[in-house]
């Protein structure tokens, strides 16, 4: 038996769902689960409230409250307005959906950039931090004295949309020059391929990088200076201690960080020192932390 009410996290992504479980600090039960072919919400919503309802059965008793990070935009009403990765979704009304997973608990969702950068501020000690996630596309979050901003219900914190190049390359939310259109996982892969002269995936990426290629360098440093520009406007407006790098993508790329700092560096005025850097702690799964939280701050 479990001492103690538990606590469920739901990570949904736009290829897979992860799912955490934990009472207290200790994880009772993780998982992982794919897409299957893409159709409607309705399906997908089916899916993921099966694979929700085998995951709790796992466990002595249904958890106490709910966390779930989402990457599409919603409106206030609580109805998906947009989701490149899964247009299919939008005009769903989430908030209905979301609050049958587990009959009689409370839910909560959030942008799943937001709960990272919660989950890695608690993870950091710090309580004025800015995380940047880079994978599929860039996420990330802003803690202000240990809480989230805007805020729940307030929006997200879209750092992956500010724009950074006026005639920047088009962005899938259909505006030229946001910082995920140059610095995204493939939009990065993209760039590099251009360098290259011939496709690369991110495993030969990795190892150009590794081996110092001028081509894999040339790509990566691009990427590090549209986060440089974004993270610079950041820190000017509210100040935050730290810059916590992380996301699937950037993940993979150690020294990326490093990299970062030295384009941040270029871009700091005298008399502001730049904002320091360091490598997200959690990884890949700091949204799903994140969504962890999210359900402990939610229980009763």
């Amino acid at each position: 038996m479990t001492e103690g009410p538990s606590h469920l996290g739901v990570d949904i992504g736009g290829t897979k769902v992860a799912l955490r479980v934990e009472a207290g600090a200790r994880c009772l039960a993780e998982t992982v689960f794919a897409w299957g072919p893409r159709h409607d919400a309705e399906r997908d919503l089916a899916q993921l409230a099966r694979h929700v309802r085998e995951f709790c059965a796992r466990l002595d008793a249904p958890p106490g409250a709910v966390g779930v990070a989402m990457p599409a935009t919603v409106g206030p009403d609580g109805q998906v307005t947009a989701w490149p990765s899964r247009p299919e979704w939008t005009g769903t009304d989430l908030s209905a959906a979301l609050r049958t997973l587990v009959p009689g608990a409370p839910v909560a969702w959030a942008d799943d950039g937001d709960l990272g950068a919660l989950a890695e501020a608690r993870a950091a000690d710090c309580a004025d931090l800015l995380y940047v996630g880079v994978g599929t596309g860039v996420g990330g979050g802003l803690v202000l004295r240990g809480a989230l901003c805007p805020g729940l219900g307030r929006g997200s914190f879209e750092i992956g949309h500010t724009v950074v190049e006026l005639d920047g390359p088009r962005c899938v939310c259909g505006r030229r020059g946001c910082l995920q259109a140059t610095a995204s996982g493939p939009a990065t892969l993209r760039r590099a391929a251009l360098l290259r002269g011939g496709d690369v995936g991110y495993d030969v990426l990795r190892q150009a990088w590794h081996d110092e290629l001028p081509w894999a360098v040339t790509a990566l440093r691009r990427t590090c200076r549209a986060l440089a520009a974004a993270a610079v406007g950041v820190q000017e407006l509210v100040h935050p201690r730290l810059l916590l790098l992380g996301g699937g993508f950037a993940s993979g790329l150690p020294g990326l960080p490093d990299l970062l700092a030295e384009q941040l560096a270029d871009l700091a005025r005298p008399g502001h020192p730049p904002l320091p850097v360091r490598p997200a702690a959690l990884g890949a799964l700091s949204s799903l932390h994140g969504a962890v939280e999210l359900a402990r701050l939610t229980a009763p």
